[in-house]
């Protein structure tokens, strides 16, 4: 079997000397860099307590916001203008950062004191936020200006443009490009604290409009602890006047110079000299822009129950799925602000959705078009062929997701640990017998378990030929993978939302085999999804997952880089087993998972407290965001912060 690279704490590598900054500067350099060591080498001044009770003053003198205003901190970082604002008696602030560290660290400071403050992870350029709420949009810390493109300056500027209702202002602060062109400093090193010191280099980029610095900070004893690149926009009053002006913002008004103190009296970088911003949102909406009474007008777009379907025990549909049509109709109905239409005869769907006018369409068609499962990305390649908006994975996304050895091989390139494993094409006459059993085989490709049984856990090599002689019968044609079979604790982390929006996991499920008889491999297979008679449906638990904080925390992470890295929209579902020395290994990615009542996906709800309505409205409402499409009737229904 060959082997998988295990992620581990690996000496941090370092370039040496180099001749040009700005060819090692990485593309998204502001994903990795905001993190404890951020907060080291900038903790003079953004973890300064002075300085941002000067900001502050300086905000409201300029912009007369009252505590009874909503206001929107935008790359909010680690909370401290929004708590600082919630301590005088702000009481709607929302603060979002594309940093999850940074959030993290705000959500824990502002509940430490008992401060009611809605941090969120989000892009700047995308976020979400109902049109014309704000009152006030605030962005501080020189934190405009980090994107390679000016264009997407510009979509911050629009997004922030559209959450202003007409009369609410945007308050930020910048470098005075200009001073800094002329003024920065080449190279400079500082003691961070008694361990660290940082050495700094810094030049502009070959148009004059960015200066890139690198760090390269030193642990005394530890050596090299990161050596980073990042580069900010150099914006003149002319230039960024002009800009908001183009965005049709109003009274654009600059104040000069605002002071900022270090505790470390050094090296002060991009935080010098900067500019204080205010203008005026355009008068072009009002505070109330959803018309009353408005619904979305939704296609729910099923699987055929009169047609075949090879994948359940019978060969076609159940009382247990007719059972599970009937609560998915029930919990959609007690949804507000949504009406919806249901689409499962397959012989005239086309030819329906075709015809369709409503709003959007929640595909949950995850048998595929036919009840052919593979022919489930075909459904959503027909939306986008007729232009109607759907929610769930792109034809993309279902086709990575589907090829096993794809996933793998992004997960690999991601240091995403995955079960050591050998590939035996469909045309292949003999097999690579794997070093160690037990082992597990199963298809290449294909979803809902199909190919694996309780037999696809062999015990040596004898086993193993006959299953795959079991395998090339029932799927002729298919692929087959010999993985390790991994014998530890089995997790799923759910996730809902989308990548640099709004994207959050429920809590973490674990699958406890122990009350299964004697004898049986502890595997989620067929058998625990289609046969209600088998020990393995009736005798596996799902239970909320014993995980220390810094595990759940990786498989968080790893979930949303998988997500991100194989286009994943509004929701999917990640499984991960542990080996038998503790590494936690990513098994699968599900990029439609099943949305029935009684599915893994929620049951993670019913965890954190959600009911069936409140979890499908979640997915509704990741996709209403993603589509940007406008709001009429919005949910009443309770929910809670995912976070």
């Amino acid at each position: 079997m060959a082997q998988t690279p295990k992620p581990k704490n690996r000496p941090h590598k370092t370039l040496g000397p180099v001749a040009d900054l700005e060819s090692h500067l990485p593309d998204e350099w502001w994903r990795e860099l905001f993190d404890s060591v951020y907060l080291k080498t900038d903790g003079d001044v953004v973890e300064n307590d002075l300085n941002t009770q000067r900001e502050l003053e300086v905000l409201l003198s300029n912009t007369g916001i009252t505590s009874t205003d909503r206001i929107l901190d935008l790359c909010c970082g680690q909370g401290r203008h929004s708590i600082a604002l919630a301590e005088r008696g702000f009481k709607e602030i929302t603060g979002i950062d594309r940093s999850r560290y940074l959030i993290r660290l705000a959500r824990r400071r502002a509940k430490k004191a008992g401060l009611s403050v809605a941090f969120r992870e989000g892009d700047a350029r995308s976020f979400k936020i109902e049109d014309s709420s704000i009152d006030c949009v605030i962005m501080l810390g020189n934190s405009f200006g980090y994107f390679d493109n000016e264009e997407d300056d510009r979509l911050i500027l629009k997004k922030i443009e559209r959450a202003l209702y007409s009369g609410g202002i945007l308050a930020m602060d910048i470098t005075d490009g200009d001073w800094m062109r002329q003024n920065y400093s080449p190279r400079s090193w500082e003691w961070i604290d008694q361990n660290h010191f940082v050495c700094r280099e810094r030049s502009l980029t070959s148009d004059n409009q960015r200066l890139v610095t690198r760090e390269v900070v030193t642990h005394a004893e530890r050596g090299i602890i990161a050596d980073q690149f990042y580069a900010e926009r150099l914006y003149s009053e002319g230039k960024i006047t002009d800009l908001l002006e183009s965005f049709l913002f109003r009274n654009v008004r600059i104040l000069s110079e605002l002071s900022v103190q270090s505790s470390r009296e050094q090296d002060l970088g991009m935080m010098a000299n900067r500019m204080f911003i205010t203008a005026d949102a355009p008068r072009q909406r009002s505070k109330l822009s959803k018309p009353l009474g408005a619904k979305f007008q939704v296609a729910v777009v099923l699987g055929d129950p009169k047609l075949p379907d090879t994948v359940k025990l019978s060969g076609q549909f159940g009382a247990e799925d007719f059972e599970t049509v009937d609560n998915l109709k029930s919990a959609l109905a007690k949804i507000p602000g949504y009406e919806f239409t249901y689409f499962d005869n397959h012989e005239t769907l086309l030819r329906d959705i075709e015809r369709w006018t409503g709003d959007f369409i929640f595909n949950l068609c995850d048998e595929g078009f036919d009840n052919d499962a593979l022919k489930e990305l075909h459904v959503p390649a027909y939306f986008e062929i007729l232009g109607k908006p759907y929610t769930g994975a792109g034809p993309a996304s279902l086709a990575k997701c589907y090829d096993k050895s794809l996933v793998r091989s992004i997960a690999i390139s991601n240091d995403i640990s995955v079960p050591m494993e050998t590939f035996m094409a469909s045309s292949d006459q003999s097999a690579t017998i794997p070093s160690t059993f037990p082992a597990l085989l199963k298809p290449a490709c294909g979803d809902s378990s199909i190919g694996i049984t309780k037999h696809a856990v062999v015990e040596n090599a004898a086993r193993l030929m006959d299953y795959l002689r079991y395998l090339r019968e029932t799927l002729p044609g298919q692929s087959v993978l010999i993985q390790e079979y991994l014998p530890g604790a089995e997790y799923s982390v759910a996730l809902i939302g989308n990548s640099n929006v709004d994207l959050q996991a429920l809590p973490v499920l674990q699958v406890d085999y122990s009350g299964l008889e004697k004898g049986l491999p502890w595997i989620l297979g067929y058998e625990s999804k289609w046969e209600p008679d088998s020990p393995y449906w009736n005798q596996i638990k799902y239970v909320p997952a014993k995980l220390k904080v810094e595990e759940r925390r990786q498989l968080v992470e790893h979930s949303m880089k998988m997500f991100e890295k194989l286009d994943c929209q509004d929701y999917a579902r990640f499984d991960y087993r542990t080996d038998a020395g503790g590494t936690i290994k990513l098994l699968e990615v599900n990029p439609n998972p099943g949305w029935c009542w009684d599915g893994k996906m929620n049951l993670m709800a019913q965890f954190e407290g959600l009911s069936y309505s409140q979890f499908l409205q979640r997915i509704l409402e990741a996709a209403v965001s993603r589509l940007g499409l406008a709001a009429g009737e919005m949910s009443v229904l309770e929910t809670k912060d995912a976070a």
